[in-house]
């Protein structure tokens, strides 16, 4: 069996220096720096040009560094994506593509001769496929895009993982789907050893078929601390074999065109029913969001009309491309994520943006500030009238669900193990009088022993 894992490094344009250095020190020097000495392992890898811009300019070029080592030796294969992680579906074709370049030209500045766009894939920012987005990165010189299972057509699922999958209509452009309940079973933490991660395979282990796992990077080490060794225990078994997603084609030759259904990786059945796949990020029964995409669709539609001869225009472009990540809708779904913070940094860096475009009309700049204002006393209203907590308490039930339903339980002596592990990296810690971080494993152990069988 092969095994195919993709990982998201991301960071917001908006995040501060020290949530830079702390998830730089918990989980992308480890991660990396562990890849580099297993020299078995291969990872397909999504780091945003935002992020890298981050990394150098907070000092932590040395992850930079371990990155470039880990192409040269062929470990890893970089994505191609958008640099400051807006939710492209959503976006008009032109603004598509200019995130798009931006995102290559960071990648090309920091790894230039180990990486090219027109011999890797993409990957869409929350993995927000659809098929014009597909066209895009087709048209840019793209292979593949990575899209989450139930993209895959209703009568194809679940995911027959012995072959591969191109999207008609756009030649030999493939289409890779993330195993959703394999992904799930890392990213929750509840099998935490690679030896019991591979034993729940079963009989997969001896067919000629793939894994293909996607998850957020950050996870291992900074939200789930310890939780990075499993990725190393799980190279360490020869049972699965480590390969790219790019080198899938040389192991599967039968190739089946299909019709992709848009989709996201936090997409859940209910909402593909409903016909609505972006409900986390534009909901139309969300109040906020829709105040939200109002004030983004009058910032894309001001700077079309901006004075881009004058010297302000720049600054106020650049200021538009870093507004549009997708964070300020995720974290005002309330699906269960909240942060008034998040919403509001949001739609303050909107606001901004237009108030900066030269040429335009003082009507449209009031209309971008009064957007901002309705946004922050909706926010709010939620949170107070109880909105907030009604809507998450649901969601959070769901998840919660999904992520336990036929997990498989740790044996005792696994969960000792584990608790083993994390007690020798508390003690490091605590004697580095990083007192949060030693809360943040102290709870790690109690979520351990709730999973004990």
């Amino acid at each position: 069996m092969y095994w195919a894992n993709f990982l998201h490094f991301y960071q917001p344009p908006t995040q501060k220096p020290f949530w830079i250095h702390r998830v730089a020190a918990e989980a992308y020097r480890p991660i990396l720096s562990g890849l580099k000495k297993q020299g078995r392992t291969k990872i397909t890898l999504n780091i945003n040009g935002i992020l890298l811009e981050h990394l150098d300019n907070c000092g932590e070029d040395d992850v930079i560094s371990l990155i470039r080592d880990l192409l040269k030796s062929g470990q890893i294969e970089l994505t191609g994506s958008a640099k400051y992680h807006p939710l492209l579906p959503f976006l008009p074709e032109d603004e598509i593509a200019r995130q798009i370049k931006l995102n290559e030209e960071t990648l090309l500045k920091y790894f230039g001769g180990f990486w090219t766009p027109t011999a890797s894939g993409f990957f869409p920012p929350e993995m927000g496929f659809s098929a014009g987005v597909a066209k895009i990165a087709k048209e840019m010189g793209y292979k593949w895009i990575i899209a989450d299972e139930l993209s895959a057509p209703s009568e194809l699922r679940p995911v027959d993982y012995s072959r591969i999958y191109s999207i008609k209509g756009l030649g030999d452009f493939l289409i890779y789907f993330r195993e959703r309940r394999m992904s799930w079973v890392m990213l929750s933490g509840q099998v935490g050893t690679g030896k019991l991660l591979v034993r729940s395979l079963g009989d997969r282990l001896a067919k000629h078929e793939y894994l293909l796992t996607a998850m957020d990077g950050e996870t291992f080490g900074h939200h789930r601390p310890g939780l990075e060794r499993l990725l190393f225990e799980i190279y360490e078994d020869k049972g699965i074999a480590p390969v790219l997603i790019s080198e899938l084609p040389k192991h599967f030759t039968e190739i089946f065109a299909i019709n992709p259904e848009p989709s996201t990786w936090a997409l859940m059945e209910k909402d593909l029913e409903m016909k609505k796949p972006f409900s986390r990020w534009k909901d139309e029964n969300n109040a906020v969001h829709k105040l939200q995409w109002e004030l983004t669709d009058l910032a894309l539609s001001a700077i079309k009309k901006a004075d881009s001869e004058n010297p302000a225009f720049a600054e106020a472009r650049m200021a538009l491309d870093r507004a549009l990540h997708s964070d300020q809708y995720w974290w005002a779904s309330a699906r269960p994520w909240w942060s008034i913070e998040m919403i509001e940094r949001g739609a303050k860096e909107l606001a901004d943006s237009v108030e900066k475009m030269p040429g335009i009309a003082e009507k449209t700049k009031e209309s971008a500030r009064d957007l901002y204002k309705n946004i922050l006393f909706t926010a709010f209203d939620w949170q107070r009238g109880g909105v907030v907590d009604e809507l998450s308490r649901k969601e959070d039930e769901e998840i919660r669900q999904r992520t336990d339903t036929g997990m498989p339980k740790l044996p005792k002596e696994e969960i000792e193990k584990m608790i083993e592990n994390l007690k020798k990296e508390m003690e490091i810690v605590v004697k580095n009088q990083e007192f949060e971080r030693a809360a943040q494993i102290r709870d790690r152990i109690s979520e351990l022993k709730k999973y004990e069988a």
